[in-house]
């Protein structure tokens, strides 16, 4: 999700907390979230050039995504959004990509 840059700290956690809460209320579990902050959008929005970004991993039926989708876009404050939907590959390879600890990576000489 994209919102939108005006708004406060408080406000930001409170809009991720609204839609984490919604998922968990229809069925679903959060599997990870990363709010990524203040970043620059690749085009004006509303004449807007940035925007507060956050991803959302999270397990739930598949009837929760129009749901969640109808939240987006009745929310003043969510600019954008997008739902993708991982195949069991994605899913293990961000498992993987989050736990990852700094492990020295194996270099071949």
């Amino acid at each position: 999700m994209i919102f939108t840059p005006v708004l406060a700290e408080d406000d930001f956690k409170a809009a991720q907390k609204k839609f984490s809460d919604f998922v968990t209320e229809n069925g679903g579990q959060i599997t990870h979230s990363n709010p990524w902050g203040l970043r620059s959008l690749a085009y004006p929005i509303d004449k807007k050039t940035t925007g507060l970004y956050w991803v959302l991993e999270y397990d739930a039926p598949s009837d929760v995504n129009h749901r969640l989708e109808v939240q987006m876009n009745r929310d003043e404050n969510v600019m954008r959004h997008m739902i993708t939907r991982l195949d069991k590959y994605a899913v293990q390879y961000n498992s993987r990509k989050r736990n990852k600890t700094s492990e020295p990576e194996a270099v071949n000489s």
